[in-house]
């Protein structure tokens, strides 16, 4: 594989100096259907400084899913703040969300959500489409980040042609191709065999110590202890955050 190189693109992923990349305070999350209220987050405290590599653990409706959604600006709070590298995310309106999303957060899934019919090449280069980055720039950009997951030999290739870990390992270079501040993962490894599953979580470790800030959701407890924190949500609310040299409040 080739060498990881970070920060490839710096002024993309620049942050506040000082700040944690993620910041949750008294978060909560109420859905409401007719007059029945269901709360998914209960006062969630969460700090995740940069260069971190946690694992967010839980059974099905822990409420696990809402704090992913949350994280990614995928939802929004019902109560309490969330700053991203800085930035208060409750101030942001959608189009303010949509290109914070597009900047700032990388997403790897458990479907790939590659499109088939694309190349390789093509499928890392769209984030960077979506962010106006013109052509030859993409082109460059793109594959430098599938060089970096070891792939720079199936630019060409589409995703049918790729064993399930080579087209996580696109997944994880378009994630990673404008720089975010965080590398969010959810259940990435859930559609791999043993042996892929083992790569992609070696790639991971490559990304952690090479600085990258990652968030991975994931249910496997062997998954889940590659990381170096471990965040257990139970019932809306965070049950162990562990213990890291950034501290978790």
């Amino acid at each position: 594989m080739a060498e990881l190189t970070l920060p490839f693109f710096p002024d993309e992923a620049a942050t506040d100096a000082g700040a944690p990349v993620i910041d949750l305070v008294g978060v909560g999350k109420t859905y409401t259907s007719g007059s029945i209220e269901f709360e998914a987050l209960k006062g969630v405290d969460l700090r995740i400084d940069q260069g971190e590599y946690v694992a967010v653990m839980g059974p099905s409706g822990s409420g696990k899913s809402t704090l992913m959604n949350i994280l990614g600006c995928l939802d929004t709070l019902t109560r309490g703040s969330y700053h991203l590298a800085g930035e208060d995310v409750g101030e942001l309106d959608e189009i303010d969300l949509a290109d914070i999303r597009n900047r700032r957060i990388g997403f790897v899934f458990q479907q790939f959500n590659l499109l088939p019919s694309l190349s390789a090449l093509r499928n890392v280069e769209l984030p960077l489409m979506y962010g106006r980055v013109h052509g030859p720039e993409r082109k460059v950009r793109a594959t430098a980040a599938l060089e970096r997951v070891g792939l720079g030999d199936r630019l060409a290739n589409r995703p049918g042609e790729l064993s399930g870990g080579q087209q996580q390992r696109v997944a994880v270079a378009r994630a990673l191709v404008g720089e975010p501040a965080l590398l969010l993962a959810d259940e990435p490894t859930g559609n791999l065999d043993s042996s892929s599953t083992h790569e992609i979580l070696g790639l991971f470790d490559e990304l952690h110590a090479q600085g990258r800030t990652i968030v991975l959701i994931t249910h496997e407890l062997e998954v889940a202890e590659r990381a170096e924190r471990v965040v257990r949500v139970m019932d809306g609310q965070i049950t162990t955050a562990g213990t890291s040299d950034g501290g978790a409040r």
